[in-house]
């Protein structure tokens, strides 16, 4: 194969095994190629979808925000890209076939075995940076690749009981309603952020209204009067909060704290807060019966995952690729 001439003006590029060429006018964005598979090519915008698809960044901002490991990022996506596309390249040759039917019964099955609501589907989703398309594209995408598997790994997969109870045990938090938290909260705020003087003020000050806290004075009547920031005309109230949603630091804080109690100074790079929880939820487990088909589902993805992994490294071998390193 030859090639010259990757980016802007008329670029040519003739691969003689296919035997077609390709002309890119000046007017179009530099696309070059970046790997080999095979009769098939991946592109750099091919590249750069997948790495905003995996990492919620656009290739600048991911620069910016990684830049010494940024090399090593793109390597390992456009290796995961070779994989699916030597996988895709199979699944087309097998003819496999996934129905939208199939792959909304496969969701319904999901909701089921967690006993989700729609409401609590969506969230969880949401969570792991999915829209409903985008879930129900990767559901597609594992169904396929599930049926290739079944098809090409003979060896039966047993998930046992003790590996399901073994799984539960470790994991039980999976396996309740969320821990909730009503939170109230006066805020100090620093307009100087970097002004040690300032923060030394805020400091005394949040120490005095701590010792009035603590002598009887109401929380809300201090709120209204010195907190400077969301809720202080609510007498503090920040609402009602999951706790798997709070930022971990600030969780441990509040996990210490009794209902009804103070936390004391929590110091912050704008400022300080005293929070005071004023109702806490315990989250309720389910019991291993109720979520043992979800469990099953969990163990028998990760087992034809390890499977898939050991399958398509050795169908790689046996494929043509290659990576153009001068084109990243």
């Amino acid at each position: 194969m030859k090639s010259k001439g990757w980016c802007l003006g008329i670029v040519v590029f003739s691969f003689m095994v296919w035997g077609w060429v390709t002309t890119v006018s000046p007017a179009e964005t530099c696309n070059r190629v970046v790997a080999i598979v095979n009769n098939d090519v991946i592109t750099q915008l091919e590249l750069e979808k997948k790495i905003k698809e995996m990492t919620g960044f656009s290739v600048e901002d991911l620069k910016r925000k990684d830049g010494p490991r940024f090399g090593e990022t793109q390597r390992r996506v456009l290796e995961l890209l070779i994989d699916e596309r030597i996988a895709e390249e199979k699944i087309k040759e097998l003819n496999i076939v996934v129905s939208n039917k199939h792959v909304e019964a496969t969701i319904k099955r999901i909701k089921d075995d967690n006993r989700w609501t729609d409401e609590d589907f969506i969230a969880h989703i949401e969570r792991g940076g999915f829209t409903q398309e985008k879930y129900k594209e990767k559901i597609k995408k594992d169904l396929e690749r599930m049926q290739l598997i079944e098809y090409e790994v003979r060896s039966k997969i047993i998930i046992r009981d003790e590996e399901i109870r073994k799984y539960y045990e470790e994991n039980k938090r999976l396996f309740g309603s969320a821990e909730k938290v009503r939170l109230s909260g006066i805020f100090l705020i620093a307009k100087r952020p970097g002004d040690q003087q300032e923060i030394n003020e805020i400091h005394t000050k949040g120490e005095e209204i701590l010792q009035r806290l603590r002598a009887g004075d109401d929380f809300g009547d201090l709120a209204r009067k010195f907190s400077e920031g969301p809720g202080a005309a609510d007498g503090g109230d920040l609402g009602v909060f999951d706790m798997d949603q709070i930022e971990p630091q600030l969780r441990k804080i509040i996990d210490l704290v009794p209902e009804g109690e103070l936390s004391g100074l929590i110091s912050g790079t704008k400022g300080i807060q005293i929070l005071k929880v004023t109702q806490k939820q315990v989250g309720k487990t389910k019991p291993l019966e109720e979520v043992k088909e979800a469990i099953f589902s969990e163990l028998y993805q990760r087992e034809i995952n390890r499977r898939y992994d050991a399958w398509i490294k050795g169908l790689r071998e046996s494929s043509y690729t290659r990576i153009l390193t001068e084109s990243l």
